[in-house]
């Protein structure tokens, strides 16, 4: 076991960059050259998964309505964004607690080469924003014959 110098200043460092992360907002994908800031509200959780014929991306997005939520692939990058709206208050109800996050979101994801754009598919059920983003086939190498003359 190896003893490590306690360096406090390195974790406070650490401290003020796990906090940056947790409040930092989401940003677009770049925009003629330049990072276009998209302010979110709120990120869903997402998993990401592959197989051979596919890549596969859930998002679970309850309360969210299908038409509050847009999917979009443009260069490569594919981008979740919506919105889940907040109930309006109704008279003699009272909130003791309110954790959940509401307004807009967004998340985008820069897509490998191999997958087919043209045949992207996404279905909404339950409240999760399932993406099956199939594999293109890959380009096999050609073998080139050498004569000697």
């Amino acid at each position: 076991m190896t003893l490590v110098r306690w360096d406090p200043f390195r974790e406070l460092e650490d401290m003020s960059n796990r906090l940056h992360r947790m409040y930092s907002r989401p940003t677009a994908p770049q925009t003629n050259g330049k990072e276009a800031i998209v302010v979110a509200d709120w990120a869903p959780s997402v998993d990401v998964s592959e197989t051979d014929g596919e890549y596969q991306i859930k998002a679970e997005i309850p309360d969210v309505k299908k038409e509050d939520v847009k999917v979009t692939l443009e260069e490569g990058v594919l981008t979740i964004q919506g919105e889940r709206k907040f109930e309006k208050e109704e008279k003699g109800k009272k909130y003791h607690r309110v954790e959940r996050s509401y307004g807009s979101f967004v998340r985008s994801f820069t897509l490998p080469d191999l997958v087919d754009e043209a045949n992207v598919k996404a279905e909404f059920k339950d409240g999760v924003l399932n993406l099956k983003l199939p594999k293109s086939e890959k380009v096999k190498p050609k073998a080139i014959e050498v004569t000697v003359g």
